[in-house]
Parts: C-alpha cells; sequence; structure tokens
C-alpha cells in the first residue's frame, strides 16, 4: 500500500515537471527578466544528476540592436 502511494507520488512530479519542461517554465522570473534585460538570444544548458545541478553554461549569442534614436543623433 505505501510503495503504491510513492509510485503514485512519483509519477504526478514527473507529470509536472513532464509538463513544465514542455511549457518552457525551467527559469525563475527573475532569470526571465535578466535574459530580456540583455536581450539574450542564445543557448542555455544545464546538467542535473539526482536532483543536483552539475554543470551550468551558455553559448554567446546575445546581439544589442542599436537604439535608431541614438544612431541617428551621432551620424
Amino acid at each position: 500500500m505505501i510503495e503504491a502511494e510513492i509510485h503514485e507520488n512519483e509519477e504526478r512530479s514527473f507529470g509536472e515537471f513532464r509538463r513544465k519542461v514542455r511549457g518552457a517554465e525551467v527559469l525563475s522570473a527573475a532569470m526571465q527578466r535578466l535574459l530580456q534585460a540583455i536581450h539574450f538570444n542564445g543557448r542555455l544548458s544545464v546538467i542535473v544528476q539526482n536532483g543536483q545541478v552539475l554543470k551550468s553554461g551558455y553559448e554567446e549569442g546575445y546581439f544589442r540592436q542599436p537604439e535608431t534614436g541614438v544612431t541617428a543623433r551621432l551620424q
């Protein structure tokens, strides 16, 4: 009986994990705001083992677009 409850909880937790990954809900709101602030376009990677983050990284690919008002004034 207890084993069935444990199995059911694991299935429910894994289902929630899959839903969050599919829904792109894997970053905190603070991290999302930071990525938007720097106009990041690139790839983030996270390596997880036994629920612990072992390694994380990114491929640089963010590009800042010059503001048209500033560019026009400089020319």
